[in-house]
């Protein structure tokens, strides 16, 4: 998945009052957040242009104009999830910020890392849209998994994830190792299951494994290449990498499936032992400015969590969901995830990949 004033809540939680020389009462000044107009402020998140564009659009001209140094640390989600955990019992941690996708951010939450926040500090979490929304985590962008197609090859847009299996296509599929769980949870939509029993997707993915014989491809990049090399012809990936490859000059284009699009959202929390609170709570809300959620949205393809971001209208009908596809989304059940995904990839690796 905004209040644009000078003086947001945000910056209203202490007031400083100065007394008037020889005036008997006292004159209140604008208030601000103090400690969130100066020292450090630790970020850890995604690198490359992921990074870049959060530097561009967020943090250097809403965080860091304000005084603030950031401390950036960027690496892969297993790296931060082992450094909050191993900090979680120590006075002080060395992250205030960290971005994370949703699943991600349940699972720490579920270990106790997280700071609930008081979104009044959070002003344009207002904005956020409801059915995005969780006390502990600020969402910034989502997607949704939707199907890939080359349309040189394929006319028709593909309307259902059962495509994915048609014989039509053998050796033309491509599969992406990297969200191996979105897999699992498409076989187990077009075989009778749904986002809370993949118990049927196992015999869909060996059925596709000796029908369709698959090219599984470890990253997004790759697949991007195969893509490109026209060694497949079709494939399932988050409408915004679609997108981004069409924009590239692939021959790819992005069909929503009439089971409905797998979401993934991606966004930010801060750690209970963050040594900078307010400086965080200012960073919460910059990723939720109108302006700068709007021009993140256009240049990654992924739609704004909020309702407000500014858009061109081309830009949201390409990003965006309609408000019919937003009915059907297939919101992940973060829990039943947590609880078996180990166990998935398990399987995956040992049955599917194998």
């Amino acid at each position: 998945m905004t209040d644009h004033s000078k003086k947001s809540p945000l910056f209203q939680q202490r007031r400083t009052v100065i007394k008037a020389a020889g005036a008997a009462a006292g004159l209140a000044v604008a208030p601000r957040f103090a400690a969130a107009q100066s020292g450090e402020l630790s970020v850890t998140n995604w690198g490359g242009d992921w990074n870049d564009r959060t530097v561009k659009f967020v943090e250097a001209p809403l965080v860091e104009s304000k005084g603030i140094k950031i401390v950036r640390s960027l690496n892969l989600e297993p790296e931060r999830k082992a450094k909050l955990l191993a900090e979680r019992n120590l006075p002080r941690g060395t992250i205030d910020v960290a971005h994370f996708s949703g699943a991600d951010a349940f699972e720490l939450n579920e270990q106790g890392i997280w700071e609930t926040l008081d979104m009044k500090k959070i002003p344009n979490y207002a904005n956020v849209r409801p059915a995005l929304r969780s006390p502990y985590f600020v969402p910034w962008v989502f997607g949704g998994v939707t199907i890939a197609y080359n349309p040189k090859y394929i006319k028709d847009p593909p309307t259902s994830l059962a495509e994915l299996w048609n014989p039509k296509y053998a050796g033309k599929l491509g599969v992406l190792d990297q969200s191996f769980f979105n897999w699992i949870y498409m076989a187990a939509l077009v075989g009778g299951g749904s986002m809370t029993n993949v118990d049927p997707a196992w015999a869909k993915l060996a059925e596709m494994k000796k029908n369709m014989k698959p090219r599984i491809y470890p990253t997004h990049q790759q697949m991007a290449a195969g893509f490109k090399a026209e060694e497949i012809w079709i494939a399932a990936n988050y409408s915004a990498r679609i997108t981004q490859w069409a924009n590239d000059g692939i021959s790819v284009a992005s069909s929503y499936p009439k089971e409905g699009a797998i979401t993934i959202i991606f966004g930010a929390a801060m750690p209970k032992k963050a040594r900078n609170k307010d400086a965080a709570y200012l960073y919460l809300n910059a990723l939720l400015d109108p302006k700068a959620i709007g021009e993140y949205g256009s240049v990654s393809m992924y739609a704004p969590s909020t309702t407000n971001a500014i858009l061109a209208a081309d830009v949201r009908a390409k990003i965006d969901f309609t408000a019919e596809q937003a009915k059907s989304f297939q919101n992940v059940d973060y829990g039943y995830q947590a609880k078996n995904i180990a166990g998935w990839l398990e399987r995956w690796n040992k049955e599917f990949k194998a």
